[in-house]
């Protein structure tokens, strides 16, 4: 059977993540440095083999200082880690889920993220494009990033739930 590859359109896709920070406000970050892949039997994706990645060192929150203790042993040691993964075998658009294995510091597990599809569109130099909204949560803790702080007043400095949003585009290979 033929399958039809789609990759990543990097300058037209993001992927951020949000964390709470003092149990009060939110601290957003983003990966500069994405790739992907998607293969289909047909332009539902629900049978696709789906492959992203994202580059450790990339990670910006905005504060070169944050920036360096997350890429640090602390949390995602990009030195010995450098990039994360996510892997599915098919996208469910009757409930707009993807389910797939996330790897992060060696440590994979599955998780369930809701993913609408946006459509196709064919761009002007005739590039046929898809977009995907992606939202879900996963739990730092599950994948080893356990570095936290006890505030004096209760609760710690860095939330256990990180909130993850994309806007991906992949562009339909020739």
């Amino acid at each position: 059977m033929a399958t039809t590859k789609w990759n990543l359109d990097p300058s037209h896709s993001e992927i951020h993540f949000k964390v709470k920070h003092l149990m009060i406000t939110n601290v957003t970050g983003q990966f500069d440095v994405i790739s992907g892949e998607i293969e289909t039997a047909d332009d539902t994706f629900s049978n696709a083999d789906i492959r992203f990645t994202a580059e450790i060192s990339s990670i910006n929150t905005g504060d070169v200082n944050r920036d360096n203790h997350l890429k640090s042993p602390d949390f995602f040691n990009a030195e010995e880690f450098p990039a994360l993964s996510f892997s599915a075998t098919g996208y469910n658009a009757a409930d707009s889920k993807v389910t797939g294995e996330l790897t992060i510091k060696g440590i994979t597990k599955t998780v369930t993220l809701n993913a609408e599809f946006s459509g196709t569109n064919t761009d002007p130099w005739g590039n046929l494009k898809a977009g995907f909204s992606v939202e879900g949560k996963v739990n730092r803790t599950d994948f080893g990033l356990t570095w936290n702080a006890a505030l004096e007043t209760g609760g710690v400095l860095v939330s256990e739930d990180v909130r993850i949003f994309a806007e991906i585009q992949f562009v339909k290979q020739a």
